[in-house]
């Protein structure tokens, strides 16, 4: 099973009922897996039935789970990401060395971050999640979508890339800091990796939900409606990210693009639409900034998530994902006190009465 994590590997464990705890226990998975597939359909034919397109994502994500757990087994997890710093408890396994200068992805969230989180989940502190998959258009349209989820207190997931080259490639250069206390995850740089988000789910279903390994239905309905969460991808969606966002939407987690892809956009597993195409050079804005802006904002929506953000006329972005990043002097304004400057507290007194 995953280091400090409970529940085996937890999407098996959760589609199957099937506690993971050495490799032989993998062969009965693949079986299942392979089940589950059908046969490719004809380009003439369209099918009104998304059933054969959601087992075959359901495959997919048992094999990548199956992969993550070998790796892990091989010593391979966490990713090593050279020049990655996470803030906060940033390493699932404690056997990964992390040295002063890190380099590590993160890996499959914790249990106790599991249950901190969870809680705000269940409890509507913390709206939902994002699990972003590829690399954004611009460094600055990264920044500014990212920016846009924490002031929602929406957690982001970050993997995939495009062409080798990831969003968290992309944060790094632009200097945001990315851990637990940021509420910004970086589970790695492929798209397997992309499985810890889904485990994550099954995981709080378990917890939170008082469910068993392999009440799937239950764990998946227990998702659409208490899990507020989607998939972004980002730039190019490949035949991988096909398959793992049909995964993804077994879970009631719908899927919004940035490029031209096929859309499903009739109701039924999830919420509202299934998979929409926004691509990013037809959006409107001014700038790159702006797009992101309104492709966060149409992702929202699509989810059927409900946030509520109190306007505060300051040039920077705000909310509880800021509390555990440091100020970097580069991006010092002012400082009232401290070692550079001086300070003085003003103290009127007022009778009991006035007060």
């Amino acid at each position: 099973q995953f280091p400090n994590t409970a529940y085996y590997l937890p999407v098996i464990y959760g589609f199957t009922g099937i506690e993971v705890s050495k490799l032989s226990d993998l062969f009965p998975v693949l079986d299942i897996a392979k089940s589950l597939l059908r046969p490719e359909v004809s380009d003439r034919l369209w099918l009104p039935y998304l059933g054969e397109t959601l087992d075959c994502g359901a495959a997919t994500l048992l094999a990548e789970e199956a992969i993550e757990g070998i790796r892990f087994a091989r010593g391979e997890q966490p990713e090593r990401i050279p020049g990655l710093q996470l803030t906060g408890t940033s390493f699932t396994s404690p056997d990964v060395e992390k040295g002063e200068e890190g380099g590590y992805a993160n890996g499959p969230i914790d249990d106790v971050q599991l249950r901190s989180w969870g809680i705000q989940l269940v409890d509507g502190r913390m709206p939902g999640f994002a699990a972003i998959v590829g690399a954004a258009k611009s460094n600055e349209a990264a920044v500014s979508i990212v920016r846009e989820l924490q002031q929602r207190n929406i957690l982001v997931f970050l993997s995939g890339n495009v062409n080798g080259r990831s969003i968290i490639h992309q944060l790094m250069e632009e200097g945001v800091e990315m851990g637990y206390d940021t509420y910004i995850v970086p589970f790695g740089t492929d798209t397997i990796s992309a499985i810890y988000a889904l485990g994550f789910a099954t995981r709080s279903a378990l917890t939170f939900g008082g469910l068993k390994g392999g009440q799937i239905r239950e764990i998946l309905l227990y998702n659409k409606y208490r899990t507020f969460a989607f998939v972004l991808a980002l730039g190019e969606v490949d035949d991988l990210k096909y398959a793992t966002a049909a995964g993804a939407i077994n879970y009631g987690f719908p899927t919004i693009a940035d490029t031209v892809i096929p859309q499903i956009l009739p109701t039924g597993v999830t919420l509202y639409e299934h998979v929409v195409s926004m691509p990013f050079d037809d959006i409107e804005g001014k700038d790159d900034t702006e797009k992101a802006r309104r492709l966060v904002e149409r992702c929202i929506e699509v989810r059927g998530v409900k946030v509520k953000i109190t306007e505060v006329p300051i040039p920077v972005p705000y909310g509880s994902a800021f509390e555990g990043e440091r100020v970097r002097r580069a991006d010092m304004r002012i400082e009232f006190g401290g070692k550079y400057s001086r300070a003085f507290e003003y103290l009127r007194m007022r009778p009991l009465d006035e007060v």
